[in-house]
């Protein structure tokens, strides 16, 4: 893994998302503009009509399908248990503790990872990651959301939130679709596909948009956990899970990259919401998304020899 081959590597896949992101990141900071209500637009339009448009072009077998939801589920698992078991060793307090379990258990897989894996790896693999982004969607909106409102929230409510997402209806749809090999109109079809190639530029927006609001944490031991435990584990974890799977090829590459991806910026919306030491889970968002390059870059040297 020579300098060269890194330089390039970040040159052609990661620069380019951090230029559009830094352009969404300047504009909400000259500019008011409500990130709000953009990213309303791009969670109710934008992601399901992508997520639908690549399940539709996607020539994954149903194996390999359920092979990515349980590989994300145990990421997911295996992360957030790393974060608990570390947390307890460094002996936070339990809102810190909380707040770093949501933040190295969820990575962003959508407005950074989306974007990143089809730069990185092509469209194959971005159909891979797709359905790592909803399945990480679902868990975040029912455990996710569990493990912040604690006290406030019960199970129930969590899981019939879930009729609220329209990622999950786009699966659905598209998997009917190609299961009864229904051929779309033209003018639907091409209605889809404009939506499809707009949504990973306004993600990259909404991603500079929200890192804006950045607050830092008096809790340095905390916020060095979080951001060390997500960039570090998450490879690590990603890969040696990826082998039990026994993933190959595009499947692989998908994968893993989403599961080492930095924390999700919806996690601070979440913690603001429910109170859980807002200003730390901000910080390990930005921190964990500036220094990401560092861990990413490698990684994706590696995941395409």
């Amino acid at each position: 893994m020579s300098f060269n081959e890194l330089i390039t590597t970040f040159a052609n896949n990661l620069f380019p998302i951090l230029l559009v992101s830094s352009a969404g990141f300047v504009l909400g900071k000259l500019l008011t503009v409500d990130s709000r209500s953009l990213g309303r637009v791009v969670f109710y339009v934008f992601s399901p009509l992508l997520v639908f448009d690549l399940m539709i072009k996607s020539e994954l077998s149903l194996r390999q399908a359920l092979t990515t939801v349980g590989y994300t589920i145990s990421v997911i698992a295996v992360m957030g248990s790393l974060a608990f078991i570390f947390g307890k060793l460094f002996r936070l307090e339990k809102p810190y503790l909380l707040a770093v379990i949501l933040t190295v258990a969820f990575g962003n897989t959508g407005n950074y990872g989306l974007p990143l894996v089809k730069f990185a790896f092509g469209d194959d693999s971005l159909a891979v990651a797709s359905l790592f982004y909803v399945t990480t969607t679902i868990l975040f909106n029912t455990v996710g959301v569990v493990i912040a409102s604690i006290g406030h929230m019960d199970l129930k409510s969590a899981v019939l939130g879930l009729f609220r997402l329209p990622s999950i209806y786009g699966v659905a749809l598209a998997l009917i679709i190609k299961g009864l090999a229904i051929q779309l109109p033209l003018p639907i079809s091409r209605t889809i596909e404009i939506a499809a190639n707009g949504a990973i530029p306004v993600m990259l927006i909404l991603l500079g948009l929200e890192l804006t609001r950045i607050e830092w944490s008096h809790s340095f031991r905390a916020l060095g956990l979080g951001v060390a435990a997500k960039l570090l584990l998450g490879p690590l974890v990603g890969l040696a899970l990826a082998s039990l799977f026994g993933m190959q090829g595009h499947v692989r590459q998908g994968n893993v990259l989403e599961a080492a991806m930095p924390a999700a910026v919806a996690t601070t919306v979440v913690a603001t919401e429910y109170k859980l030491e807002p200003s730390l889970v901000t910080a390990i968002v930005f921190l964990g998304t500036a220094l990401s390059p560092l861990t990413l870059t490698p990684l994706i040297v590696f995941l395409a020899r």
